[in-house]
């Protein structure tokens, strides 16, 4: 008998909907509204965000991370520009060549980090690398927050960076999938994570965060927007019922929900790494500072694990197994990895 897969570690996008975005869509959905977001709740949904973010700022809904990082990028690129980002990010691994695509042909340039993070010193060896018009000018520097690797830009670290791309007159983006766990993690104000760090456009992410299938992309800088929703609608990033798609942020934002979720996910990475390595004698590979937990795997652990049903990935780095922590996760699934993984360690 096969045994049953267990997504509980897999992603955080492997939980459903978190409660109070599901009863936000459920109220969006009990009447009839406006549609391609000309309604009160994305509207609302946009006012909440400007409100959380203590400013004025362009704020528009996509579906998904791909769609946000990639036509944010095209919006601050023309195609013979590059973006500067860790050579393991994202954008740079994991999007299928969506933001050269969107950009017209923008060049992504990779640079070295400890723990997925660049540093000034990459940024500037790579914008000053070449200036003549045979090479793609730089013109973004794209950070993500969290990063791939669950480690998490400290304000500082966002300081040093911002007198980077001052210095050499570049564009910040952010790709804020798992933005909510950075900040939590920081226990800093929004507006202190990004604007006032020098962040002039910021892809928060929803769908990990607990809703559907909803991301919002906000530009600080207000005239790096121009025309971004005609780049939503030729994307077929336009949804006709809106509302459906921005009440979930409605219901997150409301009363708090996205930073008490976010929260309670750190809090299980952090409990989860702690078990890994007191009852397991596991390393971890990174810090854990939001809510993934990377923990170096021998093959026949790994094998073991995944024989008796639970799935996650080892996508980065040799030998190393990636667990990721959401809204749902609880002691108890905690428990049951670290029991099967004594069990797996015993019988060895």
């Amino acid at each position: 008998m096969a045994v049953p897969s267990r997504f509980d570690f897999a992603s955080d996008n492997t939980a459903g909907i978190c409660p109070e975005a599901w009863d936000a869509c459920a109220r969006a959905n009990a009447d009839y509204a406006p549609s391609y977001g000309n309604d009160a709740w994305t509207e609302r949904a946009a006012n909440l965000l400007r409100e959380l973010f203590e400013t004025d700022c362009e704020v528009f809904f996509v579906f998904n991370g791909t769609s946000a990082n990639s036509l944010a990028l095209a919006s601050c690129c023309q195609s013979y520009h590059s973006v500067i980002c860790h050579e393991h990010a994202h954008i740079m691994d994991d999007e299928c060549g969506a933001p050269e695509f969107f950009s017209n042909g923008t060049k992504l340039l990779g640079a070295p980090g400890e723990h997925a993070k660049i540093s000034p010193e990459g940024v500037a060896l790579l914008a000053s690398k070449r200036t003549d018009i045979h090479y793609p000018k730089p013109r973004v520097v794209s950070l993500t927050q969290s990063t791939e690797l669950g480690t998490v830009y400290q304000l500082d670290e966002l300081r040093q960076l911002r007198e980077t791309t001052e210095r050499f007159n570049l564009v910040t983006h952010m790709d804020g999938a798992r933005f909510a766990n950075a900040v939590a993690s920081l226990g800093i104000s929004p507006k202190a994570a990004t604007w006032q760090a020098g962040i002039d456009v910021l892809c928060f992410g929803g769908t990990k965060l607990g809703m559907a299938n909803c991301e919002a992309v906000i530009f600080f800088q207000r005239e790096l927007a121009r025309d971004f929703e005609y780049r939503c609608k030729q994307a077929g990033q336009l949804a006709s019922k809106m509302r459906l798609l921005s009440a979930g942020w409605v219901g997150l934002l409301e009363n708090g929900a996205w930073l008490k979720h976010a929260h309670h996910a750190n809090r299980c990475a952090r409990l989860l790494a702690s078990r890994l390595e007191s009852e397991l004698g596991l390393k971890l590979a990174h810090p854990v500072e939001a809510n993934a937990v990377f923990v170096n795997f021998p093959p026949p652990l790994a094998q073991g694990l995944r024989e008796r049903g639970w799935l996650f990935y080892s996508f980065i780095g040799s030998g190393t197994a990636r667990f990721m922590c959401s809204w749902r996760t609880s002691e108890a699934e905690i428990a049951a990895l670290i029991s099967d993984l004594a069990a797996i360690q015993k019988s060895a």
